[in-house]
């Protein structure tokens, strides 16, 4: 057995125990098949997809400004539905008469195909300019590039999509001026036993996730954790000395599972590495350019609204981290500021692999099998209790069926 299965097996019975996430009862709204792949080979006219390589462009730029998991989580979703809104965009626009030469973009699969390159160029240069203003000129460069890459001159139907493009990302940026991730938080931190307390001068870090507006679920209490176990309870204890006795017999493996995740994706967050995982099965399945940033949206986006609840959680909770409740618990890794349960690395991670099994169905044993190990690690680290570690995937998952379920919101 491996040692990712092993993992697995030590995580899932004490998940499996729960009644876990349910289905939503209406099925209105029904989650469409699973993708079926041979549908959606790319076009012939070239094996390279743009939305893939701008979303490399946002986890180098994530790594060169040092961008934390906080912010991260808004930026990877901004991105990837802007770009797919901005490929329907274009096939409303393709569409609205029956032809496609009514509208500028000539006819055959050729003029969609670069409308499509267009849009997601455009949609993309728009939302990481605004994100990262610094970098709009290598943008604009990129956008070019895009636009001449095998070609002597521009094709009419990519300056076409291009336009449609940068349209949707200014209706992106301006989401995001009023998402609420700015609005200061009012909050007040409790204090006594079993509380987490931040680090002392640093401010909690985010405190303002819970008011933000969410892309799928109706609010960020919609999937709210249940209660975590009572302070200096028996349930507790044993959670509590769980982490100790790892962390005072820790192995090397355990160290290096533990420092691994904590910098999965090379620094780009953990967003960033389940869009490399995204970017691999696309680029193994042949999708198309519409049906990669399908993936990218949905998947980016339950994971932020897997952020936003789970942080709504913890600020409803403010459980004590492991080593600040016992000083003994050496870490592997810094410890976040802010408050314990349900494990952000859990809610984030299980997420984004619930929306890739639903596109990717053979991959569901291997998915299983990170979530497992990442959200094991956090425990390894000594930053994490078994039960925000299964409260996480809980959420997650939930988060992400609801998502699935409700992926219309996304048009």
């Amino acid at each position: 057995m491996s040692r990712l299965s092993v993992l697995l097996l030590l995580l899932l019975p004490a998940i499996a125990c729960s009644s876990g996430p349910t289905a939503p009862a209406d099925q209105s709204t029904a989650p469409e098949s699973p993708v079926s792949t041979a549908a959606l080979k790319a076009v012939p006219f070239s094996s390279a997809l743009l939305s893939p390589q701008w979303q490399e462009q946002l986890r180098a730029l994530v790594r060169a400004n040092l961008v934390t998991p906080v912010p991260a989580g808004r930026m990877y979703a901004a991105l990837s539905v802007a770009q797919f809104r901005a490929i329907l965009a274009v096939d409303e626009n393709l569409n609205t008469e029956g032809t496609l030469a009514t509208h500028g973009f000539g006819a055959g699969g050729r003029s969609r195909y670069e409308a499509h390159r267009g849009a997601v160029s455009g949609a993309s240069a728009e939302v990481l300019g605004f994100l990262f203003p610094a970098a709009a000129t290598a943008l604009e460069d990129q956008v070019e590039s895009d636009a001449t890459t095998n070609k002597r001159q521009v094709h009419p139907s990519f300056a076409r999509g291009l336009a449609i493009g940068r349209a949707t990302g200014l209706e992106m940026v301006q989401a995001l001026q009023q998402d609420g991730f700015s609005v200061p938080w009012t909050g007040t931190i409790p204090v006594g036993p079993g509380f987490w307390f931040p680090a002392p001068g640093v401010p909690p870090g985010g405190t303002t996730l819970a008011g933000m507006t969410p892309y799928l679920v109706n609010s960020t209490s919609q999937f709210r954790s249940p209660p975590p176990p009572a302070f200096g309870s028996p349930t507790f204890d044993a959670a509590l000395n769980e982490v100790l006795t790892i962390a005072q017999n820790r192995t090397p493996q355990q160290a290096a599972s533990a420092v691994f995740w904590a910098t999965a994706g090379g620094g780009s967050t953990p967003f960033g590495y389940w869009g490399l995982v995204a970017a691999d099965y696309i680029d193994e399945a042949g999708l198309n350019e519409r049906a990669a940033t399908h993936v990218f949206a949905l998947m980016h986006a339950a994971e932020l609204d897997a952020q936003l609840t789970c942080f709504e959680s913890k600020y409803h909770y403010f459980v004590i981290r492991p080593s600040q409740a016992e000083p003994l618990i050496s870490l592997v890794i810094p410890l976040p500021n802010y408050p314990a349960y349900p494990s952000g690395f859990a809610c984030v991670s299980a997420a984004p692999a619930r929306v890739l099994m639903h596109f990717f169905p053979a991959h569901t044993a291997d998915l299983n099998s990170l979530v497992a190990e990442g959200g094991l690690s956090r425990i390894y680290a000594g930053i994490h209790y078994r039960f925000d570690v299964e409260a996480g995937w809980i959420l997650g998952t939930a988060v992400a069926d609801w998502a699935i379920s409700h992926e219309e919101r996304l048009r």
